[in-house]
């Protein structure tokens, strides 16, 4: 009995339950939406953004975010394209997009954590320092042509499942065992719920949270890779808004503003019920442009239910 109450005291536990009543209230309203053809396209739509948000969720558990990594997406994706046509491999230019992505990260890291600027000033300038490189390197234009086998990375098929589900999924599975049991990874617990106290405990603050916005960055070059496979195209406008769907998701998933709370399985639910929420309103026939509107204000609750649960503690 305190194992059953102990689970359904879990954020995600809750979520989950919100997942389930929403697909059944849409499934009487479209028989359509419990199609296997919809169900793959609706895990793949949301593929890219739980890559991203495997480590959005480990940064934020730590006391940071990043608004850049939309851009990082994009310009990681470009600069693979490029390199696809510049005659290197494609695994090569899997690893160049990643590379890419991890330079970004470090990048922000190394300003928030030791010259000491705001995450948000500073990855909100990276969003448009990355976004206008993206621009700059390709003035522009969209890069084609990418050949079937870096495309094969992105819609490659395993038991009839496309690659980019497996992708989101095993990722899922390993960031949420790291982050629940491995020491090194826990350490952001702390580091998010008291930052003196873990400087304190001796615990190397600076190092591991530049080390988190590396993996959000590394994990961003990987979606852009994905995402330009998929498409077979590397597109200059590719990952706009991505940042507020990612943030929102792990926020969702229980991870607070604050840091000190959250967890991987948590941000990959809270991406799946926003991608519900889209698709149901997409088969219901709701006007695309309120989508956009939607992502907001579900952002604004999740944010009210983080602060809620914040002074309902003190």
């Amino acid at each position: 009995m305190s194992s059953v109450k102990k689970l359904t005291k879990q954020r995600e536990f809750f979520i989950l339950l919100i997942v389930v009543g929403l697909s059944a209230v849409v499934t009487t309203a479209s028989p359509v939406f419990l199609s296997y053809q919809n169900i793959v396209a609706l895990l793949l739509g949301l593929s890219v953004e739980v890559i991203i948000a495997v480590g959005m969720a480990n940064l934020m558990v730590s006391g940071g975010f990043d608004m850049s990594v939309g851009s990082i997406l994009a310009f990681s994706g470009v600069c693979a394209g490029l390199a696809i046509q510049a005659g290197v491999p494609p695994f090569a230019a899997v690893l160049i997009g990643m590379l890419i992505g991890g330079a970004a990260g470090l990048f922000n890291g190394f300003i928030i954590s030791v010259v000491g600027i705001n995450a948000f000033v500073t990855t909100l300038a990276s969003l448009s320092l990355f976004r206008g490189l993206t621009l700059i390197v390709t003035r522009g234009q969209n890069i084609t042509s990418l050949g079937v086998d870096f495309n094969a990375i992105g819609q490659g098929k395993f038991l009839g499942i496309q690659a980019p589900i497996w992708y989101a999924v095993i990722l899922v599975i390993i960031g949420d065992i790291l982050m629940r049991h491995s020491r090194f990874f826990r350490q952001n617990y702390y580091i998010g719920g008291n930052e003196k106290a873990a400087k304190l405990s001796g615990i190397n603050v600076v190092k591991i949270k530049i080390l988190n916005y590396i993996i959000v960055g590394v994990l961003a070059g990987f979606a852009g890779v994905v995402a330009t496979a998929r498409m077979g195209t590397a597109s200059v406008q590719q990952g706009t808004g991505l940042e507020l769907r990612v943030i929102t998701a792990v926020i969702i998933g229980g991870a607070s503003l604050q840091g000190g709370e959250g967890s991987v399985l948590g941000a990959f639910l809270g991406s799946l019920l926003m991608a519900l929420i889209t698709n149901a309103l997409t088969l219901l026939g709701v006007d695309i442009y309120w989508q956009t509107f939607v992502v907001g204000g579900t952002l604004l609750v999740a944010v009210l239910i983080d602060q809620l649960g914040k002074r309902r503690k003190a």
